[in-house]
């Protein structure tokens, strides 16, 4: 059994979405950080769960300060800053190298070319970056970004739009973060209860009852001003729009585009919270009194959007069987951290 899992996708077909991540089920992440404190269990982390590795050790500091101080973990503006940093450094690396794959199966000469001269690395960095690096590599960022033509993901904007705004998923967006602090805690006590009662839950969850979803577009600010998401080019957008936003925020931020803390829960528990580039991640642990790891959840947002019920598995389901670019397209605008494939079946011609 591979634990860094796959997704097969079956346009046309149900069930439509076959596979899983298996790390996150069957309380192996648990068994695998037992008996391990702070460091250990950060870098164990950030090894295990390679992609958007930054949000995951970010994440499993805040969750392990929580439960062993029984304090909510303090963001400051640096910490803040570096998050926006990471997460635009994620939606770049994926819009520029699994769009175009995606629409082409390969990158072409111009694409690479493109990339060249990108000045600031696409991997994520193996350390957490000092403020002045954060602040380096945003304006890099930015000035590459404006000057660098023709931009590939742009084209591969271009290019699906028309397909895209066909596709109208279903949307039913995850709300546990809450304006409203007293709501917020309790959505995070029943998604931590949710979590320590079912080794599985982490692998196909729901929320109050039915599947949800999680993004850019579900973002706790982008649900109180933003309209509401209908299609796939929506969602393609927003991840776009929200890169730009994100290297292009105040260096002393009033308001964090992204949220992100941990809830003590009592008894050595706690839960976290991390706004990353695919949606809502979410830790939680269970500390022995020497403060070693006793057990451990990861919720991450592949398993919300990938579910074989969700709105995706529905959207794909009424593709024809052999409509492999919209298939490409659905699975882009939700962005699986993980291997994923389309099978396509020929339609027999009359």
């Amino acid at each position: 059994m591979s634990l860094a899992g796959q997704y097969l996708l079956h346009p046309g077909s149900h069930p439509s979405i076959v596979g899983s991540r298996p790390v996150m089920g069957g309380a192996r992440l648990g068994r695998l950080l037992r008996g391990q404190q702070g460091d250990g269990v950060v870098n164990m982390l950030g090894n295990v769960l390679t992609l958007c590795a930054h949000a995951q050790r970010r994440t499993a500091c805040m969750v392990l300060w929580a439960a062993e101080k029984q304090e909510p973990a303090q963001v400051t503006p640096e910490s803040t800053l570096s998050l926006q940093l990471e997460t635009a450094r994620d939606h770049l690396r994926s819009m520029a190298l699994d769009w175009p794959q995606r629409q082409s199966q390969s990158l072409q000469p111009a694409q690479l070319k493109w990339l060249s001269g990108c000045q600031f690395p696409l991997a994520t960095p193996p350390r957490a970056l000092m403020p002045d690096e954060v602040a380096a590599q945003r304006q890099q960022m930015r000035e590459w970004l404006k000057s660098a033509t023709p931009c590939t993901p742009l084209q591969c904007l271009a290019q699906w739009q028309a397909t895209a705004q066909a596709l109208q998923p279903g949307t039913r967006t995850l709300d546990v973060l809450d304006t409203n602090p007293v709501q917020q805690a309790a959505n995070l006590r029943t998604i931590a209860t949710a979590l320590a009662a079912d080794p599985d839950f982490a692998l196909r969850p729901q929320w109050q009852g039915a599947c949800a979803e999680t993004g850019v577009w579900s973002r706790l600010r982008q649900r109180q001003t933003a309209p509401a998401i209908t299609s796939a080019w929506s969602r393609l957008q927003a991840r776009w729009i929200e890169m730009l936003e994100l290297i292009s925020a105040p260096t002393e931020p009033t308001v964090a585009l992204l949220s992100s803390g941990a809830l003590p829960l009592g008894d050595g528990q706690a839960i976290a919270w991390c706004e990353m580039a695919r949606g809502l991640l979410l830790h939680w642990v269970q500390l022995d009194e020497q403060h070693r790891v006793q057990d451990y959840r990861v919720l991450a947002p592949t398993e919300w959007n990938f579910h074989p019920d969700g709105a995706l598995a529905q959207a794909l389901t009424q593709l024809k069987p052999d409509d492999a670019p919209a298939a490409w397209c659905l699975a882009s605008a939700y962005d699986p951290c993980v291997q994923c494939s389309v099978n396509i079946q020929e339609i027999p011609h009359a």
